[in-house]
């Protein structure tokens, strides 16, 4: 930690130099490398300074005090040492390996399960849900592709959510959302039990993913919308196939060729990103996995359950009875959970 707290010191000062100031290219470098130790220094000197508070209160308990001044001074010993312990378990915590897509965009792709037009519609739900948590923490969403349904549900819908630290927060997403309601177009009144997968990808670079434009098959066709119908009468939408793994994207949202092909190949890279990741993870059989799942989205993660009001992570066995103001955008107390868990669960293969 002290070699740590070294290089931070070195990194402000280099960050006031002159020369580095007029080279801007490097001075964000050290500016993006001092702005990722600043939280953890900061809790490194606040434990110093308890340390050191402790220790003296520790002293001035060794010698012969009133009866009054001594209880001051061990409630005053007793509040330092949870305060130290707090922040010891803090510094563990961010002394973990960090995720080097924790800062990064992401593409989330929703995509209605079983249950036919019901599950479309808990697909429209999410995708709500989620553009609502976005514009709570001051995120960009962006609509990159959308299958739409006759009745206002989604058989697929592709977006793009920007922002500080998005993947770090919505990255225990990804999996098979389930629904128990009564559909509006059940007329007997039964519950039906219906599904939406959730992907969630890192947007990727183009110098992490380098895409050989001889690779790509690319079509051109008329946009649809809901029942088929044709949006324009241009040629606009966009089909991509990459060809060595067959991989199909496309998009038909913009009225420009050209848009719809760049939308269309980030979601492509975001994707070859994803398998490459999924290949080498693959490769790393002996890493431990996390409780709060793999990310997979065949992994039934989440009920949302309308006739009792409630929503279950089956991760970790947390449920909420608050339905409502979770699809209405308010889902920062599921994530924070599933944060710590991960944290937990790292923090005990650290220690195993």
């Amino acid at each position: 930690m002290y070699e740590l707290e070294r290089k931070y010191d070195e990194l402000t000062e280099l960050l006031s130099d002159p020369e580095v100031i007029a080279n801007q290219l490097v001075w964000q470098k050290y500016a993006k490398a001092q702005a990722g130790m600043t939280e953890i220094v900061g809790v490194f000197r606040e434990f110093q300074k308890v340390a050191r508070q402790l220790e003296d209160t520790e002293i001035l308990l060794n010698e012969p005090l009133e009866a009054e001044l001594k209880e001051m001074a061990e409630l005053e010993r007793q509040e330092l040492l949870e305060c130290r312990e707090d922040l010891e378990g803090r510094m563990k915590i961010l002394l973990l390996p960090k995720d080097p897509n924790d800062e990064k965009n992401v593409i989330m792709e929703i995509r209605a399960g079983a249950g036919g037009e019901e599950a479309a519609l808990f697909a429209g739900d999410l995708y709500r849900m989620y553009g609502r948590y976005a514009e709570k923490q001051g995120w960009r969403l962006e609509l990159l592709s959308a299958s739409y349904t006759d009745i206002g549900g989604f058989k697929e819908i592709i977006f793009l959510i920007e922002g500080k630290g998005v993947y770090s927060k919505l990255k225990f997403e990804s999996g098979v959302h389930r629904v128990q309601r009564v559909p509006a177009t059940e007329s007997s009144g039964r519950i039906h039990t219906s599904t939406a997968t959730v992907a969630v990808l890192p947007e990727a670079e183009e110098v992490e993913i380098e895409i050989n434009q001889n690779d790509l098959r690319i079509d051109i066709f008329c946009s649809s919308g809901p029942g088929g119908q044709s949006v324009n009468t241009t040629q606009s939408a966009v089909r991509i196939t990459h060809l060595p793994t067959g991989m199909v994207v496309s998009c038909q949202d913009e009225k420009s060729q050209l848009k719809n092909k760049d939308k269309a190949l980030r979601v492509l890279r975001a994707r070859l990103l994803e398998k490459v990741q999924e290949e080498k993870n693959g490769e790393m059989a002996s890493e431990r996995r996390s409780q709060v799942g793999t990310g997979d989205r065949s992994e039934r993660i989440r009920t949302y359950n309308f006739p009792q009001g409630r929503v279950t992570d089956h991760r970790i066995g947390l449920t909420l009875h608050r339905l409502e103001t979770i699809l209405m955008g308010e889902i920062d107390e599921l994530i924070e959970a599933l944060i710590h868990s991960d944290q937990a669960e790292r923090l005990k293969s650290e220690a195993g």
